[in-house]
Protein backbone atom coordinates (compact mmCIF):
# COMPACT_ATOMS: atom_id res chain seq x y z
CA UNK A 1 0.00 0.00 0.00
CA UNK A 2 1.22 3.42 -0.97
CA UNK A 3 -1.24 5.43 1.10
CA UNK A 4 -4.17 5.18 2.32
CA UNK A 5 -6.93 8.55 1.98
CA UNK A 6 -9.51 8.57 4.96
CA UNK A 7 -12.91 10.53 4.61
CA UNK A 8 -15.53 11.18 7.69
CA UNK A 9 -19.24 11.37 6.35
CA UNK A 10 -20.79 14.62 6.02
CA UNK A 11 -22.87 16.27 8.43
CA UNK A 12 -25.89 14.18 9.48
CA UNK A 13 -28.65 15.73 12.01
CA UNK A 14 -27.56 14.03 15.30
CA UNK A 15 -23.39 14.52 14.34
CA UNK A 16 -24.50 18.71 14.30
CA UNK A 17 -26.32 17.81 17.64
CA UNK A 18 -23.54 15.94 19.54
CA UNK A 19 -25.60 12.30 19.59
CA UNK A 20 -23.78 9.36 19.47
CA UNK A 21 -24.41 8.49 16.28
CA UNK A 22 -23.02 4.68 16.11
CA UNK A 23 -25.55 2.04 14.33
CA UNK A 24 -28.32 4.49 13.92
CA UNK A 25 -28.40 5.14 9.93
CA UNK A 26 -29.13 8.47 9.56
CA UNK A 27 -29.24 10.36 5.85
CA UNK A 28 -26.95 13.47 5.68
CA UNK A 29 -28.35 16.88 6.02
CA UNK A 30 -28.11 19.69 3.00
CA UNK A 31 -24.92 20.65 4.90
CA UNK A 32 -23.63 17.37 5.12
CA UNK A 33 -24.20 16.49 1.18
CA UNK A 34 -22.62 19.68 0.22
CA UNK A 35 -19.48 18.22 2.22
CA UNK A 36 -19.58 15.49 0.16
CA UNK A 37 -19.71 17.00 -2.87
CA UNK A 38 -17.04 19.04 -2.01
CA UNK A 39 -14.32 16.28 -1.01
CA UNK A 40 -14.70 15.30 -4.73
CA UNK A 41 -11.86 17.24 -6.16
CA UNK A 42 -9.59 14.69 -3.64
CA UNK A 43 -10.19 11.76 -5.32
CA UNK A 44 -10.75 12.98 -9.11
CA UNK A 45 -8.45 11.63 -11.83
CA UNK A 46 -7.27 8.95 -8.65
CA UNK A 47 -7.02 5.26 -9.46
CA UNK A 48 -7.84 3.21 -5.95
CA UNK A 49 -6.84 -0.40 -5.75
CA UNK A 50 -9.04 -0.20 -2.96
CA UNK A 51 -12.04 1.29 -1.61
CA UNK A 52 -14.19 0.19 1.24
CA UNK A 53 -17.02 1.90 3.25
CA UNK A 54 -19.05 1.36 5.95
CA UNK A 55 -22.47 0.12 5.25
CA UNK A 56 -23.88 3.48 6.42
CA UNK A 57 -26.31 5.50 4.25
CA UNK A 58 -24.04 8.41 5.44
CA UNK A 59 -20.84 7.02 4.61
CA UNK A 60 -22.10 5.50 0.97
CA UNK A 61 -23.56 8.69 0.15
CA UNK A 62 -20.34 10.70 0.94
CA UNK A 63 -18.57 7.97 -1.07
CA UNK A 64 -20.60 8.58 -4.02
CA UNK A 65 -20.82 12.09 -3.67
CA UNK A 66 -16.90 12.52 -3.56
CA UNK A 67 -16.97 10.03 -6.56
CA UNK A 68 -15.87 6.43 -5.36
CA UNK A 69 -18.84 4.69 -6.80
CA UNK A 70 -16.76 1.66 -7.10
CA UNK A 71 -16.72 0.70 -3.87
CA UNK A 72 -17.12 -2.29 -1.05
CA UNK A 73 -19.10 -2.33 1.79
CA UNK A 74 -17.01 -3.40 4.86
CA UNK A 75 -18.90 -4.17 7.97
CA UNK A 76 -15.57 -3.28 10.29
CA UNK A 77 -16.02 0.14 8.80
CA UNK A 78 -19.33 0.75 11.47
CA UNK A 79 -19.31 3.42 13.77
CA UNK A 80 -18.53 2.74 17.43
CA UNK A 81 -21.07 0.85 18.61
CA UNK A 82 -22.57 2.94 21.50
CA UNK A 83 -25.17 0.72 23.31
CA UNK A 84 -26.94 2.23 26.01
CA UNK A 85 -25.44 5.84 24.99
CA UNK A 86 -26.94 5.36 21.24
CA UNK A 87 -28.31 9.07 20.41
CA UNK A 88 -27.16 10.45 23.28
CA UNK A 89 -24.88 13.31 24.08
CA UNK A 90 -22.15 13.17 26.42
CA UNK A 91 -23.73 16.21 28.15
CA UNK A 92 -26.97 14.23 29.04
CA UNK A 93 -24.84 11.00 29.88
CA UNK A 94 -22.93 12.97 32.25
CA UNK A 95 -26.06 13.86 34.38
CA UNK A 96 -25.85 10.13 35.35
CA UNK A 97 -22.21 9.93 34.94
CA UNK A 98 -20.09 12.88 36.18
CA UNK A 99 -16.99 13.26 34.18
CA UNK A 100 -18.08 10.40 32.02
CA UNK A 101 -15.48 9.98 28.72
CA UNK A 102 -15.88 7.98 26.13
CA UNK A 103 -12.26 7.18 25.18
CA UNK A 104 -12.04 6.17 29.23
CA UNK A 105 -14.94 5.15 30.82
CA UNK A 106 -16.84 3.13 27.69
CA UNK A 107 -20.09 2.69 27.28
CA UNK A 108 -22.99 1.02 28.79
CA UNK A 109 -24.98 -2.11 27.42
CA UNK A 110 -27.72 -1.77 25.39
CA UNK A 111 -30.31 -4.05 23.80
CA UNK A 112 -29.50 -6.92 21.41
CA UNK A 113 -29.40 -4.42 18.24
CA UNK A 114 -27.06 -2.20 19.85
CA UNK A 115 -25.44 -4.21 22.59
CA UNK A 116 -22.01 -1.73 23.01
CA UNK A 117 -18.65 -2.36 22.03
CA UNK A 118 -15.11 -1.58 24.05
CA UNK A 119 -12.62 0.21 22.54
CA UNK A 120 -10.38 -2.93 22.26
CA UNK A 121 -13.45 -4.54 20.12
CA UNK A 122 -13.29 -1.26 17.90
CA UNK A 123 -9.29 -1.71 17.78
CA UNK A 124 -10.06 -5.15 16.06
CA UNK A 125 -12.11 -4.37 13.53
CA UNK A 126 -9.65 -1.50 12.65
CA UNK A 127 -6.68 -3.86 12.43
CA UNK A 128 -8.48 -5.88 10.05
CA UNK A 129 -9.23 -3.09 8.17
CA UNK A 130 -5.59 -1.95 8.20
CA UNK A 131 -4.61 -5.77 7.15
CA UNK A 132 -6.80 -5.20 4.36
CA UNK A 133 -5.16 -2.04 3.10
CA UNK A 134 -1.53 -2.75 3.27
CA UNK A 135 -2.33 -6.01 1.60
CA UNK A 136 -3.42 -3.30 -2.04
CA UNK A 137 -0.53 -2.65 -4.29
CA UNK A 138 -1.51 1.11 -4.50
CA UNK A 139 -3.66 3.38 -2.61
CA UNK A 140 -6.53 2.99 -0.88
CA UNK A 141 -9.12 4.86 0.22
CA UNK A 142 -11.56 4.26 3.33
CA UNK A 143 -14.93 6.24 3.93
CA UNK A 144 -16.38 6.12 7.66
CA UNK A 145 -16.96 7.32 10.68
CA UNK A 146 -15.12 9.87 13.17
CA UNK A 147 -14.81 7.64 16.70
CA UNK A 148 -13.66 4.67 14.18
CA UNK A 149 -11.50 6.62 11.83
CA UNK A 150 -9.78 8.12 15.34
CA UNK A 151 -9.27 4.16 16.78
CA UNK A 152 -7.78 3.52 13.21
CA UNK A 153 -5.50 6.63 13.12
CA UNK A 154 -4.47 4.87 16.67
CA UNK A 155 -3.87 1.43 15.27
CA UNK A 156 -2.16 2.16 12.36
CA UNK A 157 0.51 4.33 14.58
CA UNK A 158 1.14 1.25 17.16
CA UNK A 159 -1.07 2.92 19.41
CA UNK A 160 -3.99 1.28 21.99
CA UNK A 161 -7.43 1.98 20.52
CA UNK A 162 -8.53 4.46 23.37
CA UNK A 163 -5.24 6.55 22.01
CA UNK A 164 -7.89 7.48 18.95
CA UNK A 165 -8.91 10.34 21.84
CA UNK A 166 -5.68 11.98 20.80
CA UNK A 167 -7.27 12.87 17.39
CA UNK A 168 -10.09 14.95 16.93
CA UNK A 169 -11.84 14.43 13.71
CA UNK A 170 -15.03 16.90 12.31
CA UNK A 171 -17.34 15.56 9.41
CA UNK A 172 -16.72 15.78 5.78
CA UNK A 173 -12.96 16.56 6.31
CA UNK A 174 -10.49 13.94 4.86
CA UNK A 175 -7.06 12.82 6.65
CA UNK A 176 -4.24 10.72 4.62
CA UNK A 177 -1.69 7.80 6.52
CA UNK A 178 1.20 6.42 4.85
CA UNK A 179 5.04 5.67 5.61
CA UNK A 180 7.97 7.40 6.20
CA UNK A 181 11.16 5.26 5.73
CA UNK A 182 8.99 2.09 5.85
CA UNK A 183 7.05 3.82 8.88
CA UNK A 184 3.51 4.19 9.38
CA UNK A 185 2.86 8.18 9.89
CA UNK A 186 -0.05 10.48 10.04
CA UNK A 187 0.43 12.56 6.78
CA UNK A 188 -2.39 14.76 7.18
CA UNK A 189 -5.10 14.95 9.49
CA UNK A 190 -8.56 16.48 9.79
CA UNK A 191 -8.20 18.56 7.04
CA UNK A 192 -10.86 20.61 5.70
CA UNK A 193 -11.61 20.99 1.89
Amino acid sequence: MKEMLLLRHGETEWSKNGRHTGRTDLPLTPYGEAQAAALAPLVKGKTFDLVLVSPAQRARRTAESAGLTDYEVDADLWEWDYGGYEGITTPVIRQDRPGWYLWRDGVIPGDAEHPGESAEQVGARADRVIARARAAEGEVALVAHGHFLRVLAARWLGLAPEDGRFFRLDTGTYSRLGFEHAEPVLLSWNAPV
